[in-house]
């Protein structure tokens, strides 16, 4: 095994993990040994210090007890070296042992090192490090060996060093115009850490940022009162300074007005727009909905909060009675979507009805098609996943005035909308595949970038689906090198579940999870991970139900998969009359990328517990698909060809009846 295999976390409570998760370091004392040599940062102990280190009056037999628990850590760290093979991560060298780990395997020495880099960073760059860095933490550092003088030293440098990344941390959110982000944060850590002068300095500008002079002044007359009466001293020069730069209004306090950083004209941008633009205008409405596609894009918390708003903003606008302003506010959210599952389905109710009411009410005139193509297409993003007609229908709509309007950025909507809407039925990959394709060349030629983006996602899905892996790699590869150009955060976690797929390890697939961690969206989260294991376990396998239901576990989070799960748990506990009920009460799948999927756990279950009106059904349902692979066009799960299913499916009909 190379050392680089395992990583070490001493950051809160001592741990290894290798490659198949974490290691089993036995008792108190190996993780004692182990913590020592971490302490050691790669040079020797001798068997006498660890001897001193591990007992206060070491018996006779300790050296030998050190040699034990070395013999049982090297074990753990290299299961797979061969006999009498010499280690090459816990080593022997001269009188004693050293752990030869690489640079970046102990999370406190990673730590380190992103503190020390950041202080060179410019602001955005420095936020992001020092916040991934401090994500790093699980508690206090070497946290079981909190007494122990060989700890001490590294324990009180890393503390301080914490401490200082989350100082730097405050000055590079003020630095891009985020005070009011910093003094929550700073607020906690005045008062965990009252003697650290420089968080005080931090709060009480940060407060003055944020226009809250009155706030500031307190900070400082609290921090003069603390340091006094703790530590008997007087605030520093910069303290001091601070707080006759506050009683002036002092210009220097605020961000710097010739900085070129993006997030500080963008800062300056919204105040002067904020003191400009009325509260409740018209304008204002529609750029609040510019800002919120903008924010949906960027993922994560930007998606959340996108969703969140939308709605008011909508409500908003029809509050004013103006159908064209309604019309425009809705169908700006033109944000491309490539799951076929909304993340809000009350939201979208919402949604859909106010575009309808709108439309009821826009003038027929030809100078509101681009209007109302867009609230057709709207209608269609935001019915995916449902058996209405009406999805369909306004999907037809949309794409039909695009068409005649000429317009690409309307036309790439519109398309969107026929992608949401091209589930109706199994087997429609190669649909999918064409409108993908559509648009590719035309985002290419009209520089819709996000919509590009789109088209290669799309065509991913839809390649995995027809078998042809080669050109579903190089759409995801695209797709990939768009976002990172773009910003598109989102893309990876497509791309990465594709590959997951494509690898066929639980290892892979519980990876790409991790990828759904805070990206906001529930729709495609919720459930994700137990139905991708369960697929797992039965891809290329239909007979293989009783076995997979042995490992479903009914109290997971199943979310809109539930239905399809709890049959095979009934079956795995043995309670198949029950399992069987569960089974014909199935819904019809959504009309989503997983409907083939879910197609094929229905045939597992009712060809095992002899179900032949279930089989006719999703025999019927799956045929369409023939061609296709079960659940690939998702990019998320591959229960293998449709054909072999089918064959299944007509076999279990042709057996006997019981």
């Amino acid at each position: 095994m190379d050392r680089i295999e395992v990583a070490f976390g001493v950051l809160g409570p001592v741990v290894a993990e290798g490659g198949d998760g974490p290691l089993d370091l036995k008792g108190p004392r190996h993780r004692a040994v182990l913590a020592r040599l971490i302490v050691a940062r790669r040079r020797v102990v001798p068997v006498a210090r660890l001897v001193a280190d591990l007992w206060d009056e070491p018996s006779a037999g300790a050296v030998g007890a050190v040699q034990t628990f070395v013999a049982a850590l090297r074990r753990a760290l290299e299961p797979d070296r061969p006999p009498r093979a010499p280690a090459r991560l816990l080593v022997t060298d001269g009188p004693g042992y050293a752990l030869r780990a690489a640079p970046d395997a102990v999370d406190a020495w990673r730590f380190e090192t992103a503190v020390t880099e950041a202080a060179d960073l410019p602001p955005e760059r420095a936020l992001d490090r020092l916040g991934e860095a401090l994500a790093w933490w699980r508690g206090p550092a070497y946290a079981e060996f909190a007494h122990e003088d060989w700890s001490r030293a590294e324990r009180a440098r890393l503390a301080e060093l914490r401490l200082l990344a989350e100082e730097e941390r405050a000055a590079a959110r003020l630095a891009l115009g985020r005070a009011a982000e910093a003094v929550p944060d700073l607020d906690a850590h005045v008062t965990e850490h009252p003697w650290r002068e420089e968080a005080w300095r931090l709060l009480a500008l940060a407060l003055y940022r944020t226009d809250r002079q009155g706030d500031a002044l307190a900070v400082l007359r609290r921090a003069r009162t603390t340091l006094v009466g703790q530590l008997g001293i007087d605030p520093g020069p910069a303290l001091r300074r601070l707080e006759a730069d506050v009683l002036a209004q002092s210009p220097a306090l605020r961000v710097p007005r010739d900085t070129t950083d993006a997030a500080s004209l963008w800062h300056r941008a919204a105040q002067a727009y904020d003191r400009t633009v009325a509260a409740g205008s018209r304008a204002r409405l529609e750029s609040t909905v510019g800002l919120l596609r903008s924010l949906a894009v960027t993922g994560g918390g930007g998606l959340a909060a996108a969703r969140e708003q939308r709605t008011a903003v909508v409500d908003a606008a029809e509050d004013l009675g103006d159908p064209a302003l309604t019309a425009r506010v809705i169908g700006a959210y033109d944000v491309p979507a490539i799951w076929t599952r909304g993340d809000d389905p009350e939201a979208a109710r919402r949604i859909v009805a106010a575009a309808e009411r709108t439309l009821a009410v826009l003038p027929s005139a030809a100078e509101y098609d681009a209007d109302r193509c867009r609230l057709l297409a709207t209608i269609a993003l935001e019915m995916r996943g449902t058996r209405s007609p009406r999805g369909p229908e306004a999907a037809d709509g949309a794409e039909a005035l695009a068409r005649r309007l000429d317009d690409p950025a309307l036309l790439a909507f519109a398309l969107n909308g026929r992608f949401m809407q091209s589930c109706t039925r199994a087997g429609l990959a190669a649909r999918r595949d064409s409108i993908g394709a559509e648009l590719v060349a035309l985002s290419a030629r009209h520089g819709l970038d996000t919509y590009e983006v789109l088209g290669h996602l799309v065509r991913m899905q839809a390649r995995a689906a027809l078998g042809d892996r080669a050109a579903a790699d190089a759409h995801a590869a695209a797709a990939d090198r768009l976002g990172e150009r773009h910003e598109r955060p989102l893309v990876a976690v497509f791309t990465g579940w594709y590959r997951a797929m494509a690898t066929g390890t639980e290892e892979a697939v519980r990876a790409a999870a991790a990828l759904l961690d805070g990206a906001g969206m529930p729709g495609l989260a919720h459930g994700l991970l137990p139905l991708a294991l369960l697929c797992l376990r039965l891809a290329d396998r239909p007979r293989a139900a009783a076995e997979a239901a042995g490992t479903v576990d009914p109290n997971a989070e199943w979310g809109p998969y539930r239905p399809w799960a709890m049959p095979f748990a009934l079956l795995g506990a043995g309670r198949r009359t029950e399992a069987r009920a569960a089974l014909r009460g199935l819904p019809e799948p959504p009309a989503d990328l997983l409907q083939e999927a879910l197609c094929c756990l229905e045939a597992a279950l009712a060809s095992e517990l002899g179900d032949r009106p279930a089989l006719e059904r999703v025999h019927a349902r799956l045929l369409p698909a023939a061609g296709e692979r079960a659940g690939a066009g998702s990019g998320l799960v591959d229960l293998g060809p449709v054909a072999r299913w089918l064959a299944e499916i007509s076999a279990a009909l042709r057996a006997p009846r019981p």
